[in-house]
């Protein structure tokens, strides 16, 4: 019997990976269909230092649909996730592969997946996530095509994982959601040996989910109607110039402000949606600095730009020829404890602390307080989902299709 369900089981693993928005997504012109009220532009990160792990199992021997997300057991009876696979599954049926289709869409499913880093701390794990899903459902199912619009049912942001490098999500304009999809604008070196550095404010669950947070905003914020009906479509226009023109300096000035606007619409609603900490604002106040540093020695090509998502947790965008000493800037401002180890502190890429310049060890004057950052992870701009070929990668049992012993790690 074990033989026989081995051999009528399909399984699929994939990885997908987090973006990172520079011009924000906040805010529904509908929340059944996740629609946005305006365009979105994010980066596509490295899966070597982040990513969503999925392994999904179908097979006529299984006597219901199961899922576990990091090791636990939970509901499909999600509405998100079943709008994924209600699509999906929609989509198979209209093809024909070799008159099987039919029969593997009555078989129940079996959905195992992880994240190899905090779930629901303002680092774009849903967006990994139900890309990774609707990416290994659609390769369970044969199906093919654009993702993007199936991705976005589950969670927004989700579609621009979808993709790598630089990508666009458009809000669309139809009533159906048909037009609201996303597409790459900018292979991942277009900014060439670009770096990404994200520090851990906190790594704990948020206080305001954004569905929450974007449903209260617009409903309550002025400035948000401002945002999306004028000055968002600005900076559209400027950034998509700047990537073009790969104006660094630019481009980092836009996203800067783009974030701190997002922010300013959730300090205005009411109540207000306080997602930064007072770390986070030392943060980015320690980037001005740097910045104007830059600007004073006439180098505006090797600035930096922090974004924050709805979550203290800051994500530096940083040329590679600086990394090393914005790296070094941050051990001074942001000690790691006396009990943490170097690659505890600093993960991903490997990192080699630049020796500061006079006039950057003078930006940190004050004692500083070990801990107050919980790690920074080094990475870089990537591709998109990947199908894992590794079967000893599957989170779930060739045979049994159940989770393996160790099926929450990714």
């Amino acid at each position: 019997m074990a033989q026989e369900a081995r051999a009528k089981m399909k399984r699929v693993t994939c990885t997908a990976p987090v973006n990172i928005a520079v011009i924000k997504y906040w805010g529904k012109r509908d929340e059944k269909l996740i629609l946005p009220l305006n365009d979105s532009i994010s980066f596509t990160l490295s899966q070597d230092e982040m990513c969503a792990k999925t392994s999904i199992a179908i097979s006529p021997h299984f006597t219901e649909d199961k899922f576990w997300l990091n090791g636990k057991e939970e509901s499909l009876e999600n509405p998100r996730i079943q709008n994924c696979l209600k699509e999906i599954r929609r989509r198979a049926s209209k093809r024909k592969l070799e008159g099987s289709t039919e029969d593997i869409l009555n078989w129940h499913i079996h959905i195992c997946s992880a994240n190899n880093f905090p779930t629901a701390a303002g680092l774009a794990s849903s967006a990994a996530g139900y890309a990774c899903l609707v990416y290994a459902l659609g390769q369970v199912y044969g199906v093919e095509g654009d993702l993007s619009s199936v991705a976005r049912q589950g969670s927004g942001s989700a579609c621009r994982s979808i993709y790598g490098g630089l990508v666009r999500w458009y809000k669309g304009e139809l009533d159906d959601g048909s037009d609201s999809i996303a597409q790459p604008i900018a292979p991942k070196d277009h900014f060439p040996n670009l770096r990404v550095i994200i520090c851990v404010v906190s790594s704990g669950r948020k206080k305001i989910g954004s569905t929450d947070g974007m449903r209260q905003t617009v409903l309550t914020s002025k400035l948000m109607q401002y945002r999306f009906t004028q000055s968002v479509v600005s900076r559209m226009e400027s950034i998509l110039e700047a990537i073009e023109k790969k104006n660094w300096s630019d481009f980092c000035d836009l996203t800067i402000a783009d974030s701190n606007e997002m922010h300013a619409v959730c300090q205005d609603t009411f109540p207000p949606c306080v997602y930064m900490t007072d770390t986070s604002h030392t943060l980015a106040s320690l980037v001005h600095q740097y910045n104007d540093v830059k600007i004073s020695q006439g180098d505006i090509n090797h600035k930096v730009c922090y974004t924050f998502d709805a979550g203290p947790n800051a994500c530096l965008f940083v040329p590679g020829a600086v990394v090393d000493e914005v790296l070094a800037l941050l051990l001074r401002a942001f000690p790691p404890c006396s009990s943490q180890k170097s690659d505890e502190y600093v993960k991903g890429l490997s990192a080699h602390p630049a020796t500061l310049s006079k006039e950057l060890m003078s930006l940190v004057t004050d004692e500083t307080e070990a801990g107050k950052l919980k790690y920074l992870i080094h990475t870089k701009v990537g591709d998109g989902p990947r199908v894992i070929s590794d079967t000893d990668s599957s989170l779930l049992d060739e045979t049994t299709g159940m989770p393996k012993p160790a099926g929450g790690e990714a």
